[in-house]
């Protein structure tokens, strides 16, 4: 039943809107309303698979509430299409609830719980299984079977009857109760022949038996038992696998891969210079310089990603401005084009997490277009929207300070991942990504700070996060033999730039690490220190300074709400 209403689901919102199916926009809504206490645990938990982890967790516990549904309407149907109908309406609360929800969005939900009970009563009369033979009033009523219209079509249990032995016919009360003990009494024929001038019916007991049980005359007609539920439920898990597929290829009618493939950007205005040498020091288990597309992390409220055509996209600017501007894609590669590299790191990351990268990025100038806009006086924070409904909150004087805030349009040298945000993203160097570097940004409305709450904002985070100066440690992990060792990792202060690292082991005096080489103050940065390592079990910890003056504070902190702080430590093993 379940399966065949998702099936049904994901083929309906297949044909639209695939954000409408079912799972995604309870998902969805689950992402919206879990605590902060509840994100953080499923992020360090799950790390970027969280989202699996919702959707598994999404189908089982609809798929034991299915189980329950499927017992209550076994008992009695309509308490089976009341469970149902509870589920449509979650599922229908959540879809409508969406940021830019439309009907649309209600209908595969609709559709899908509408054939999930037919599916259920399908199921349930092919589990019925045979009438009982007893009832609580007594023995069930004996069906009286067909005249034979020819004697040759009698079955073969049956003795014709004789009218030289001919009686009287039974009466109704002879139907009910036990059988009699002792020879038959007169007018009634022995055990095993039907008794003469009756041959409408069989006497009350006659006990020959030699056709298949299904014969057996004492016995209430078949009624759908095992296989026919067996038959059923191959029908719906055939009927559900079919709409499931099939939505999923009519969604994939709508990938943008193609379309990704074959962009051709013109060459930047402003490029950035080759990388120096000795960006990275090549040590094994240290993080590389460029951060892989494949290995960049990714943290958002997207259950489903956005499938935005560079066609298609616009970009409008509005609110507190003299002018409003509404660019496409067409024209925003037309502008002058600046690459940069820039560190970008998650408000979510831990003292020495993972949720943090650094790529080269394409873009065009943010603070040219609100320059061209005109914001009014007064106006403090741009409130950025994603195509799927999320916002973050930019401070404006950030993105106007001269640093390269861009609309990014490309990563690495390829056009952005879709999953990274293409065709469009916000990349705004400083600032930690929920309230710099919107992915799929189709809206900015210049307000003010004032009154105005982004996405995380609401829920309790900070509305200004500049990044804070960390570092992280990784080599070594956990053991080494003793002698020569390298301690090594990355440190990052975004927009400032790192200075120096220090480290120390056994809590002991801070020892300065060398640093390599950087093209720029807005990406993180290698460090290296090698250590004698001697026998036993030691405590090394590290901390960066900043081009401020600013040195990582040892005061451990949660990242809510406005990013972790603490010295990062690990604990090695010399053998």
């Amino acid at each position: 039943m379940a399966w065949v209403a998702l099936g049904v689901g994901q083929l309906v919102a297949g044909i639209g809107r695939p954000q409408g199916s079912p799972v995604a926009a309870v998902g969805s809504a689950a992402i919206d309303n879990a605590p902060p206490v509840v994100k953080n645990f499923a992020i360090s938990a799950f790390g970027s698979h969280d989202k699996t982890v919702l959707v598994i967790g999404i189908l089982v516990v609809l798929a034991v509430f299915s189980a329950a549904i499927g017992i209550a309407a076994m008992r009695n149907l309509r308490r089976g299409y009341i469970g149902l109908a509870i589920f449509a309406a979650i599922g229908l609360a959540a879809a409508l609830t969406r940021p830019n929800a439309t009907l649309w969005d209600a209908l595969p939900t609709l559709i899908g719980a509408l054939a999930g009970g037919y599916a259920l009563k399908l199921l349930v009369r092919a589990a019925g299984g045979r009438a009982p033979l007893e009832t609580a009033s007594g023995p069930a009523a004996i069906p009286r079977p067909p005249r034979p219209r020819d004697p040759a079509s009698q079955p073969d249990f049956i003795v014709p009857p004789d009218p030289a032995l001919a009686g009287p016919a039974p009466s109704d009360r002879d139907t009910d109760g036990p059988l009699p003990a002792g020879p038959p009494p007169a007018g009634q024929a022995p055990a095993g022949q039907a008794a003469r001038g009756s041959g409408d019916r069989p006497q009350p007991g006659s006990r020959a038996r030699s056709g298949p049980p299904s014969a057996d005359p004492r016995r209430a007609p078949w009624q759908p038992g095992r296989r026919s539920f067996l038959t059923a439920g191959a029908v719906a898990l055939g009927a559900g696998g079919v709409g499931l597929l099939g939505g999923r290829s009519l969604s994939e009618r709508s990938n943008v891969t193609a379309a990704r493939s074959s962009i051709r950007f013109p060459k930047a205005a402003h490029p950035v210079p080759p990388l120096p040498s000795g960006v990275d020091f090549h040590i094994k288990g240290l993080s590389s310089f460029v951060t892989p597309d494949s290995s960049f992390y990714r943290v958002d409220t997207a259950l489903i990603l956005p499938q935005v055509a560079p066609q298609t996209w616009q970009l409008r600017i509005h609110g507190m401005v003299e002018r409003e501007i509404t660019i496409n894609y067409h024209e925003l590669l037309k502008r002058p084009l600046t690459e940069d590299w820039i560190t970008l790191c998650c408000v979510s990351n831990p003292v020495a997490g993972p949720y943090i990268g650094n790529a080269k990025w394409l873009g065009a100038s943010l603070a040219d277009l609100l320059r061209e806009a005109r914001p009014r006086a007064g106006a403090d924070q741009l409130i950025c929207t994603s195509t799927d409904g999320f916002t973050s909150g930019t401070p404006l004087a950030t993105v106007l300070d001269g640093r390269d805030a861009l609309l990014a349009v490309a990563m690495n040298g390829a056009p952005l991942p879709v999953a990274h945000g293409f065709p469009v993203r916000m990349v705004t160097p400083g600032l930690y990504g929920y309230v710099s570097a919107t992915k799929w940004v189709t809206d900015i409305k210049v307000t003010t700070f004032r009154g105005n709450f982004a996405y995380w904002a609401q829920r309790g985070w900070s509305q200004r996060a500049p990044i804070k100066t960390e570092s992280r440690i990784d080599v070594p992990v956990s053991s080494v033999s003793a002698g020569r060792t390298p301690v090594a990792g990355v440190a990052w202060a975004q927009h400032k730039g790192i200075d120096a690292v220090h480290v120390r082991v056994d809590r002991g005096p801070w020892q300065q690490a060398r640093l390599a080489a950087v093209p720029g103050i807005d990406t993180w940065r290698q460090w290296a220190w090698e250590w004698d390592a001697t026998r036993g079990s030691h405590l090394i910890e590290a901390r960066a300074t900043d081009a401020t003056g600013y040195t990582q504070t040892a005061l451990q902190e949660p990242p809510e709400p406005n990013g972790a702080s603490g010295y990062p430590s690990v604990t090695i093993s010399v053998s």
